[in-house]
């Protein structure tokens, strides 16, 4: 299959081509009923004669070329109906009857804060020019309306106000919100690629409009991505706020699979410049070796190393409630545990060579004693519980 994209280098674009390639070569290996030939890219610096060559060869092609921040609003309507007319002669020059995709905007419904848009005309022309083409030619198109995009290598201060904070928030420049009221419906990136990818195979998602909001329809005249978020501005400040204190609390924010949370840490990440990329950590260090906390979560406990000195010994505590795993990644060690009111001693010898995972019992002193005499053991630690200096629940006591 030979796929055309035009504005391949814009935001939508990079994210598709990067897909189809993987795809291509092989290397996206959970779309398996996808084969990829060719991927034809297109853009502002392409050629009248690359798009008759694309146009003549293409066996589906996503239209994604439009125009967002014109100097003129004029040049809504050429950009974003004149290229599709363009295009469409283009594929009847050539008697292509291919599946055509066409990127509009929900802006097209000219519906509450909407109305009267000349962006949002010029779409709603687009949309009805390949509606026209369908019938004039029984060619298959589909048109989607996005809601507002999110991802990686979206421009900042360009149209995706998610994109902008989490630029100026990773950047430490200011930020303006004026209402953190305002709930966006918000499509994240790779959904919106896994829909395209989708639509190759004829598995596109149907809709129809009851104003701004999508029905999904299974014979509607649009198509959609059926997975969006809904958020306000307060809460993606909040959660960027979050994100970007991260160095200094350690702290990871919930979140959960196919979360907004989640995909919008993905993108901020994107966003950081290279001084913050990586971070130091505090070591607390004694002659016995270090203590360090890596990670911690606010439900799920935190992750630490320890590295202890040869022949060294640490340890010698119990929790109430608190457990934890010790996991030894390089190095000899010998863990030890006591259950407080018996005599009876369980030890796990283990090492960085043949990796074990060894509970810490709640109400059993325990230790952990480097066997080595020259190598320093590193062992890396789990605890149920971020530890909270104002209730430690770490009580003193040798194996």
């Amino acid at each position: 299959m030979n796929i055309l994209v035009t504005g391949a280098k814009g935001f939508v674009g990079k994210n598709l081509v990067a897909q189809l390639n993987n795809i291509k070569t092989g290397k996206a290996k959970f779309y398996p009923n996808v084969i990829i030939d060719a991927v034809y890219e297109y853009d502002m610096d392409s050629t009248h004669k690359q798009l008759e060559e694309y146009c003549q060869n293409a066996d589906f092609v996503f239209n994604l070329a439009g125009v967002n921040r014109p100097k003129d609003e004029t040049e809504f309507m050429q950009g974003n109906y004149g290229f599709a007319s363009t295009l469409l002669d283009t594929l009847k020059k050539h008697n292509n009857t291919c599946p055509v995709m066409l990127s509009s905007s929900i802006q097209a419904t000219l519906e509450g804060r909407y109305a009267g848009s000349e962006y949002g005309k010029s779409k709603k022309a687009g949309e009805e020019l390949f509606f026209d083409y369908s019938k004039e030619k029984g060619a298959k198109v589909l048109v989607y309306r996005f809601p507002n995009l999110f991802g990686k290598w979206c421009h900042p201060n360009y149209n995706s106000v998610v994109a902008t904070f989490c630029n100026n928030i990773a950047n430490d420049l200011p930020i303006q919100v004026n209402d953190r009221a305002i709930e966006l419906e918000l499509l994240y990136i790779d959904d919106l690629v896994d829909e395209m990818i989708a639509a190759l195979n004829g598995e596109e998602h149907h809709c129809e409009f009851n104003g701004v909001d999508t029905l999904l329809q299974a014979d509607g005249r649009y198509c959609c991505v059926p997975v969006t978020h809904k958020a306000t501005l307060g809460e993606i400040v909040d959660l960027l706020e979050a994100f970007n204190n991260q160095p200094k609390t350690l702290i990871v924010p919930e979140i959960p699979n196919n979360s907004f949370a989640k995909k919008l840490y993905s993108t901020y990440l994107s966003y950081l410049p290279k001084r913050k990329v990586a971070f130091p950590l505090k070591m607390n260090c004694d002659a016995r070796g270090s203590f360090t906390e890596l990670l911690k979560s606010e439900k799920c406990g935190q992750v630490s190393v320890n590295i202890s000195k040869p022949g060294i010994t640490k340890g010698q505590h119990w929790h109430n409630s608190k457990w934890e795993f010790f996991i030894v990644v390089f190095g000899r060690a010998l863990i030890q545990e006591r259950k407080v009111d018996s005599d009876e001693v369980i030890e796990f010898e283990v090492s960085g060579e043949n990796i074990h995972a060894v509970h810490m019992l709640p109400g059993y002193t325990h230790n952990i004693i480097n066997l080595s005499e020259k190598e320093d053991l590193v062992t890396v630690m789990w605890a149920n519980e971020s530890f909270d200096p104002n209730r430690p629940d770490t009580f003193s006591l040798f194996v």
